[in-house]
């Protein structure tokens, strides 16, 4: 069993990005510039936004962080996306999810400029990246994709199974681990809260990844000697009998899955870290396409 260390590659990766810009400060060429709005206090959110602006920091990116108050209406927050849109100083921004329930996310998502949709969610990138055309791949997909290329796990020809069908993990995955390439050329499989028999397919799967969000809820009774399991849940579950209050688990009990799996990720530390450094990437990405048409 080997462990797919999304630490150990996003900071290799975070590196290689740091050589890129660091080359760019030498020519005296703008950096990338990453910007980040956050509504509301939401827990996991504020740490997810604060470990991007640390990464950003350390590899040499220029990054803003827009903290908004809870109460902000949805058209204040359109208005700050518009801005954004039109500031040439920002290569690409995220819009941290959940927003609050007064704000409609979809609206929000549909404002961001596809040009600078680090995050990978406007219809138009998703609609390139389906047709296998040039796009921003959503960051969690796309870390997935990078980790299973840099430990070379055999995926051509395999059956993924995909636990969930959101259109942040689940939907992209099943569609670039289908494409033709390097961790792709996969036979996948989607299942969600209304497949039947989850057990038996899940049986079946030489690749599962799980995106459901389920404490512990992938068993070893479910799955096959030699399977590769990329958990991506990652859950707060609270105990108090720990400093925090709450210890973060995945969707697979690690310690029982593990010994039957040939490649597994950790949580935490396997794909979360990858989501940071893929989007970083794309925020790389998206200022060199702004150079060249600049």
């Amino acid at each position: 069993m080997e462990i797919l260390d999304g630490k150990k590659v996003s900071n290799q990766i975070k590196d290689e990005i740091a050589v890129e810009v660091a080359q760019m400060k030498e020519r005296g060429e703008k950096v990338p510039h990453l910007a980040a709005v956050l509504v509301g206090n939401d827990g996991a959110s504020l740490t997810y936004v604060g470990s991007k602006v640390r990464s950003c920091k350390k590899i040499g990116f220029e990054s803003t962080l827009i903290h908004l108050p809870e109460e902000t209406s949805e058209s204040d927050l359109l208005t700050q996306v518009k801005a954004l849109n039109e500031n040439p100083d920002i290569d690409g921004y995220i819009v941290q999810l959940p927003l609050p329930k007064h704000i409609d996310e979809q609206k929000v998502l549909m404002a961001v400029d596809p040009d600078k949709d680090v995050d990978g969610f406007h219809p138009t990138n998703f609609g390139k990246m389906a047709l296998d055309m040039e796009s921003f791949i959503p960051a969690t997909p796309y870390g997935i994709m990078e980790l299973l290329r840099r430990y070379n796990v055999d995926t051509s020809g395999k059956h993924t199974v995909v636990i969930g069908r959101s259109h942040i993990v689940g939907r992209p995955i099943s569609i670039l681990m289908s494409q033709k390439g390097k961790a792709a050329d996969s036979t996948v499989t989607i299942t969600h809260s209304r497949t039947k028999d989850l057990k038996s397919i899940t049986l079946q799967a030489d690749i599962v990844v799980s995106a459901l969000g389920v404490p512990d809820f992938l068993k070893a009774d479910m799955v096959k000697e030699g399977v590769v399991i990329i958990d991506v849940g990652i859950t707060r579950v609270p105990d108090e009998s720990r400093e925090r209050g709450y210890y973060i688990t995945g969707d697979v009990d690690f310690d029982e899955v593990s010994p039957k799996a040939s490649y597994i990720t950790p949580v935490p530390g396997g794909v979360g870290p990858m989501t940071i450094a893929m989007l970083l990437k794309n925020t790389l990405l998206a200022r060199e396409r702004h150079h060249k048409m600049g």
